[in-house]
C-alpha cells in the first residue's frame, strides 16, 4: 500500500507533532472497529472507549486526512436549514431534540478539548455580522429563536461594540455567539487520535478497509491484516470509494438487520 502523505495545507504544515502509526498487519480482535480517523470515527472510538469497549480504529491514510484536518475550523451552531426551519417540518418536540444537537456539538469540542488537553488553538466566541437595519432585525430574532432552545451565550451588538469585537466600521451591528469559535482542525484531530490511544484503543494508518464480512461477527479486512469485531462503526466521508465498504449504509443495514454494524457518514 502507498503510503499516503497530507496534501500540503497551511493545517498540515503547523499541525502537532504526531506519531506516523503503523498499518495493520495482523489479525486482531476488538469489541468495535471504527472505519475511519476523522471527527466522527475518533469521537466515537473516544465514546465508546470511555464506556469500556475495546477499540481499533482503521484509516486508509493518515489521522485527520479528509475533511476534518483540511475544514475552515469555524465552530458554528445549527443546521443547514435553522431550527425554526425543522420545527416547521417535523413538529416542536422533535425540533427540541434537534436543537439540542444543534449546540451539543461545541459542548463535546470544548469538554473534548480540557479533559485530554488538546492544543487546537481554541479560540470562543463568533460574530454574525449585519450590514443593515434589515439584517440586524434577523439577527434579532436569530437571538431569540437560540435561546428558546437554550443557547444563553448570546450578545446583540450595536455599531460601537461590533466595531471593538471587528475592527472596523463596515457594519451597523450584530450577534455574538459565544457558544462558537474556532479550533486548528488538524490539531483537534490528532488530540482526539492522541486521547483514543491513551484509553488503550489502537489506530492504525495507511489502513484501508478493503472488504467487510457480515453477520453476527463481522471482519474488516485490510489489504495485510483483519479486525474480528462484535461491531462495526463506518465513519467515511468522500473517499468511501470501495463498493464492499461504501454499501454499508443506513438504508443497506435496514435490509440487512441482523449485521452489526453502525454507520456514521458526514
Amino acid at each position: 500500500m502507498a503510503n499516503i502523505a497530507y496534501p500540503p495545507s497551511y493545517y498540515a504544515a503547523s499541525a502537532n507533532p504526531a506519531p506516523a502509526r503503523p498499518a495493520l498487519r495482523e489479525d486482531i480482535q476488538a469489541d468495535v472497529c471504527v472505519i475511519g480517523a476523522g471527527y466522527t470515527g475518533l469521537s466515537s472510538a473516544l465514546f465508546l472507549l470511555e464506556q469500556g469497549f475495546s477499540v481499533v480504529v482503521l484509516e486508509a491514510a493518515r489521522v485527520g486526512f479528509g475533511a476534518s484536518g483540511r475544514n475552515g475550523g469555524q465552530i458554528v451552531n445549527s443546521y443547514s436549514r435553522d431550527i425554526d426551519v425543522i420545527e416547521r417540518s417535523v413538529g416542536q418536540r422533535e425540533a427540541r431534540l434537534f436543537g439540542e444537537m444543534a449546540f451539543e456539538g461545541g459542548r463535546i469540542i470544548r469538554e473534548r478539548v480540557e479533559r485530554y488537553n488538546i492544543a487546537c488553538d481554541l479560540k470562543d466566541g463568533g460574530v454574525f455580522a449585519a450590514l443593515s437595519a434589515k439584517q440586524m432585525g434577523h439577527l434579532e430574532a436569530q437571538k431569540r429563536l437560540w435561546e428558546r432552545y437554550g443557547n444563553q451565550q448570546l450578545e446583540l451588538l450595536d455599531q460601537r461594540r461590533i466595531r471593538e469585537v471587528a475592527g472596523t466600521d463596515q457594519y451597523v451591528g450584530g450577534l455574538l455567539d459565544m457558544s462558537g469559535g474556532h479550533i486548528h482542525p488538524l490539531n483537534l484531530a490528532l488530540g482526539e487520535a492522541a486521547a483514543v490511544e491513551s484509553l488503550g484503543g489502537r489506530i492504525f494508518e495507511q489502513s484501508g478497509a478493503t472488504r467487510i464480512d457480515r453477520g453476527a461477527n463481522p471482519v474488516v479486512h485490510t489489504a495485510e491484516g483483519k479486525v474480528r469485531a462484535k461491531f462495526v462503526i463506518v465513519a467515511g466521508n468522500a473517499y468511501l470509494g470501495n463498493p464492499d465498504t461504501g454499501a454499508c449504509r443506513q438504508v443497506d443495514a435496514l435490509r440487512h438487520p441482523g449485521d452489526r454494524y453502525r454507520t456514521a457518514e458526514r
